[in-house]
């Protein structure tokens, strides 16, 4: 495997989850893998899971790993061709990206949508400028508009946790305060629609996603009735794709206990970090079905898998 940019880069996510699954019983059984190779984890957003689960994923297979974050670090890159360099940015990613791909065997890069102008956020211009400049293998550890550990992490917590009969999943828009990106909702609907299982999203009215993304899924714009008999249900905020930016504090669509209880015993999801009650009520984050915590600890074998399939290809 080349780059890991996108869900769509997994080719079966059964076998993946499985193989996932494997990795999480042993996580140091290919530890020298990755001996004498370096890893180059970028940062241009903050990052507490996916820093240090990837990185040490990366340690779990051997590598030697350099944390760089632009946001204090760094110099302003500029992505434009033809740019006339004598505003604000310090450096073109041309000499940026060639530079680190000398020091690197892998990049891993973090850099979130600016929530100004779809269109430029949509282009993926980091991640797509960093992959068309290196000579090395490059891995998004979320990005503007997806966020494929996250989601490989989520299939792997879906499957560990599924009942015997198929499963209801439920992807459930929350209020947030602040405007967040479309990349893990995005991310987790390109993965469930490869899984087997009943899936549905809920939103107001004005938050549909990308229909590129959500194809054919149906959307039920009644949260207690989608809710209905739900086996997971996963709890993100998203602003709007079509008024884009646009957020909401609609408190009527936070996840409380009683909206709980319309569940089949759901399992409850979210990939942190979480405004506590203002997204979701305490007594639900707290209780015996959140499984929050296991989520976030199979964010390293999710990053080492990947890390294994691109070191065993290169």
């Amino acid at each position: 495997m080349n780059n890991y940019f996108s869900i769509k880069d997994v080719d079966s996510i059964d076998t993946w989850v499985n193989e996932a699954i494997e990795i999480k019983k042993n996580p140091l059984s290919d530890k020298t893998l990755g001996a004498d190779k370096t890893i180059g984890l970028l940062f241009f957003n903050p990052s507490l899971r996916t820093r240090l689960s990837t990185q040490k994923a990366a340690l779990n297979l051997g590598m030697n790993v350099i944390v760089m974050n632009f946001t204090g670090e760094g110099w302003s890159l500029e992505y434009g061709d033809g740019a006339v360099m004598d505003q604000g940015n310090s450096e073109h990613v041309k000499e940026a990206a060639q530079v680190v791909s000398q020091y690197c065997d892998v990049l891993a890069i973090r850099a979130f949508a600016k929530l100004e102008n779809r269109d430029d956020d949509y282009e993926e211009k980091v991640l797509k400028s960093f992959i068309k400049y290196t000579d090395i293998p490059v891995i998004n550890m979320e990005s503007a508009t997806g966020h494929p550990l996250q989601a490989l992490t989520d299939a792997i917590t879906i499957t560990e946790n599924k009942p015997i009969h198929k499963p209801k999943i439920v992807l459930s828009w929350a209020p947030h305060p602040k405007a967040l990106p479309q990349a893990v909702a995005n991310s987790f609907v390109e993965m469930a629609q490869q899984m087997e299982a009943d899936f549905v999203i809920t939103h107001p009215v004005g938050f549909e996603l990308a229909s590129q993304i959500t194809n054919e899924v149906p959307i039920d714009y009644n949260q207690e009735n989608a809710l209905k008999d739900a086996d997971f249900v996963y709890v993100k905020n998203w602003s709007s794709y079509e008024e884009y930016g646009k957020t909401s504090q609609d408190q009527n669509w936070k996840i409380t206990k009683e909206k709980m209880k319309l569940t089949n015993n759901a399992k409850f999801m979210h990939c942190l970090p979480v405004r506590r009650n203002v997204v979701i009520d305490d007594a639900v984050i707290d209780s015996d079905n959140s499984i929050v915590i296991e989520q976030a600890n199979n964010r390293t074998y999710a990053a080492q898998l990947v890390l294994k399939k691109i070191l065993e290809t290169t």
